[in-house]
């Protein structure tokens, strides 16, 4: 959707910067670093964008070998000012840096900030919480600590966007800690240690793919919004445009995945029944899998008064890997049941995606009875996919609008179903 996209390009812009204030142990030094970055913003956020910024990188100046030291990476002159587009909500980004480390020691250090920030306005400099790590010395000598690579999660109402940025050639500056001879205390793959859990959705993704998950204890796997271009055939002229996240939670040997449509607003002009409208989607598999993963979410419980705002809800349901290795999962077929009255037959609308994108990526191992094997009687695969369907009613799209014989998706996409006077008429 055109509103998705500005959204998404405005986003980029913010994120053109490091972090927010230092706080670090005494004895302490810091040292800045001013380079070129480039960012590369998420799926229909437009394209990539370079600016200069300034990082202060904060150490201890002197330890000993054995000893874990905090690093505090701040922003002394952010890339870019928020846009005129939209202002940025309370508590809303959250940074993740690497820091290379070199010198007496080699290894890349993750250093994350807190979901933490004032509100920003239009026009007004980036403010963004300071990213902090610890680094475990395992040599004697001159350790350095260089800004590179950094993401930038931000969280709206209608979706977490993550906007990967990198250095344009050689970064120069950074902090230096002089490190003298002591117990070894132990050496992990070159001293870096991680820098702590993130929240918010700035996990490592890949450029094309959303998070990657499945080892180091992580539970919890954010995708990226992919904005999905939906055919419904002459059912729905023009089809659909709509932001679509794929989220997953470990559980077990299996992933419980949720199915986030955008949100949005508009006043239904017609009462709704409760159990008018039930949402599923099929997630394709890609990459080491193949099939579908079916997901749907519950119909309105309440009624819906005219006027009122309309929700379709998330949609939930589990997949089951059958084989090992890295797994690719994007929004697929969409479908929407219309139900006027008890007992009546729903109207099913069915809506074929006719571009999408990976949403998340998962490195995940094989389960028995995975897919390719018996579908679950509490959901359904095609060509090797297992699904086990749940029902959570957490949002959705707030943008049905109901208009005589059609129903508006936010975004420009018109349901042009059978008269109302003829649904409510269908037993």
């Amino acid at each position: 959707m055109k509103t998705q996209r500005r959204v998404s390009a405005a986003v980029v812009a913010l994120l053109l910067g490091g972090a927010g204030i230092a706080i670090t142990a005494s004895p302490a030094q810091a040292a800045e670093a001013t380079f070129k970055v480039k960012c590369v913003p998420p799926a229909g956020g437009g394209d990539p964008v370079e600016g200069e910024t300034t990082a202060k990188v904060t150490a201890p100046a002197t330890a000993k070998v054995g000893d874990e030291v905090d690093v505090v990476w701040e922003t002394v002159k952010p890339a870019s000012n928020n846009t005129d587009l939209m202002d940025i909500p309370k508590d809303a980004v959250q940074p993740t840096g690497w820091i290379t480390v070199g010198g007496g020691q080699a290894g890349e250090l993750k250093v994350v900030g807190e979901k933490k920030n004032p509100p920003i306005p239009k026009k007004a400099p980036m403010v963004m919480s300071a990213m902090k790590g610890k680094l475990k010395l395992t040599k004697a000598g001159k350790v350095t600590l260089t800004p590179g690579k950094y993401d930038v999660a931000v969280t709206f109402s209608f979706g977490t966007f993550v906007t990967k940025c990198a250095p344009v050639g050689e970064v120069k500056g950074g902090a230096t800690i002089d490190v003298s001879a002591g117990s070894s205390g132990g050496a992990t793959n070159g001293g870096a240690t991680n820098g702590g859990a993130t929240n918010g959705g700035a996990t490592n993704g890949g450029a094309h793919g959303g998070t990657t998950g499945g080892g180091g204890g992580q539970t919890d796997f954010p995708g990226k919004p992919v904005e999905v271009a939906f055919d419904c055939g002459p059912v729905v002229p023009g089809g659909i445009k709509t932001p679509v996240t794929i989220n997953a939670k470990k559980n077990g040997g299996s992933y419980d995945l949720t199915v986030k449509t955008a949100k949005g607003a508009m006043a239904a002009p017609m009462a709704l029944p409760a159990g008018a409208l039930k949402p599923s989607m099929n997630v394709k598999l890609g990459g080491a899998d193949s099939g579908t993963v079916k997901v749907s979410g519950p119909a309105n419980a309440d009624p819906i008064p005219d006027k009122a705002p309309v929700s379709l809800s998330d949609m939930t349901g589990t997949y089951k890997p059958g084989k090992s290795g890295k797994v690719t999962l994007s929004p697929d077929q969409l479908t929407i049941d219309v139900t006027m009255a008890p007992g009546a037959t729903p109207i099913n609308v069915p809506c074929k995606a006719a571009s999408s994108g990976v949403s998340l990526e998962l490195d995940t191992a094989a389960q028995p009875g995975g897919s390719g094997s018996s579908t679950s009687t509490t959901g359904s695969t095609t060509s090797g996919g297992l699904a086990e369907t749940g029902a959570e009613d957490e949002g959705g799209i707030k943008a049905l609008a109901l208009v005589a014989g059609t129903v508006i998706l936010l975004g420009g996409a018109v349901f042009t179903f059978t008269p109302w006077r003829r649904l409510r008429g269908t037993r």
